[in-house]
């Protein structure tokens, strides 16, 4: 099934799901549900092909300028702009390379079984008070189950292609990935608590008068650092350590297939930082004292480039940790943590009513 498929699938199957609340702008302007079906899947497409690559850019940049780099700088006239361009050219051109011991159906499938779970999360992300896809009543829960679909598409793509580094590689990203499922689902917990629903739009409405970074600062610290690993970003890239593994799961991988997973990679950063800002930072929500000053999509836009800047950031700032670092952390940092913070949390909740 392509990636257009299963996005038009989940928006038909989930309009029915849909709480009441604000409509979607969509909704309210066309009366046609098909028109608005291929309407919405032909934005959300548009984003997710569009934005990603403008984070990948930035990264490009932002390394560039912190490590001295010469290469992105030059590609273009002018600042290197034509860097992204160039790349793209290059993934084209490269052969497309299956070993011969690999499973050439599983090995295909792998780029798309990565990319197409972080598609379907900007299903629910807000963008404003009436700009989403669908507003599901469950947008949290959605959220988090389709995003731990990704880890998948990383062990098809290490299991098939029949070398053992790659295998490592996805085992590792794997076991990351349990360790740090946990805190942060235990994170996002403690924030519907605090909000008293599911959906994402509410959650967002829930913080008119405060955000919720400043009554839960410890959920949102363990969000970021479970996000982190979750998309195996330094320092939780160990799955992918160059020096050790070549490349992980990806070793084999070239041309557009190797383009998908880091399009997958970056579009999940941007994914796991929308939700981030829709969970702790007000969404699309501004201060409330300046709120007005922007548009509601403009605030949001700002907080996933911060939140997106800083996984960048943390690429050239800070050395990556062992593996066995990596599991201990979670279940005996993070994880108590967060159940101390959800306790307290329960305990304010009853006191307050």
């Amino acid at each position: 099934m392509t990636a257009h498929a299963v996005v038009a699938t989940t928006l038909a199957v989930a309009r029915a799901a849909a709480p009441h609340g604000p409509a979607n702008f969509l909704n309210g302007t066309f009366s046609n549900f098909w028109f608005v079906l291929i309407l919405k899947v032909v934005l959300l497409m548009g984003l997710v092909l569009t934005v990603p690559l403008g984070i990948g850019y930035m990264e490009h940049k932002v390394l560039a300028h912190m490590q001295h780099r010469l290469g992105p700088m030059e590609a273009g006239r002018f600042h290197g702009w034509a860097q992204l361009i160039a790349d793209g050219v290059k993934f084209i051109q490269k052969e497309d390379v299956i070993p011969d011991a690999a499973d050439p159906l599983i090995f295909t499938l792998a780029p798309a079984v990565a990319l197409v779970p972080y598609i379907v999360i900007f299903l629910v992300i807000p963008f404003g008070r009436t700009i989403w896809g669908e507003n599901l009543d469950v947008g949290i829960f959605y959220t988090l189950a389709i995003g731990s679909v990704g880890v998948v598409g990383v062990l098809m793509a290490g299991w098939a292609s029949a070398n053992k580094f790659s295998l490592i590689g996805a085992l590792r990203a794997a076991a990351q990935l349990i360790a740090y499922e946990l805190p942060l689902v235990l994170a996002a917990v403690a924030v519907v608590m605090q909000a008293g629903t599911l959906s994402l739009v509410g959650i967002a409405e829930a913080q008119h008068r405060y955000w919720f970074v400043f009554t839960q600062p410890v959920a949102f610290v363990v969000f970021l650092v479970a996000s982190l690993a979750e998309l195996t970003r330094p320092p939780f890239d160990m799955p992918v350590a160059d020096s050790e593994i070549i490349f992980g799961a990806y070793t084999e991988y070239t041309g557009l297939k190797f383009a998908f997973f880091l399009l997958a990679e970056y579009a999940g950063i941007v994914a796991l930082s929308g939700i981030a800002s829709v969970l702790f930072l007000g969404g699309y929500l501004g201060p409330p004292r300046i709120a007005g000053l922007l548009p509601q999509p403009i605030w949001m836009m700002a907080k996933v480039g911060a939140l997106s800047f800083l996984v960048v950031w943390l690429r050239a700032t800070y050395p990556r940790l062992r593996e066995d670092q990596l599991q201990r952390f979670s279940w005996v940092v993070l994880i108590p943590m967060m159940l101390a913070d959800i306790m307290v949390t329960a305990f304010v909740k009853v006191a307050v009513k």
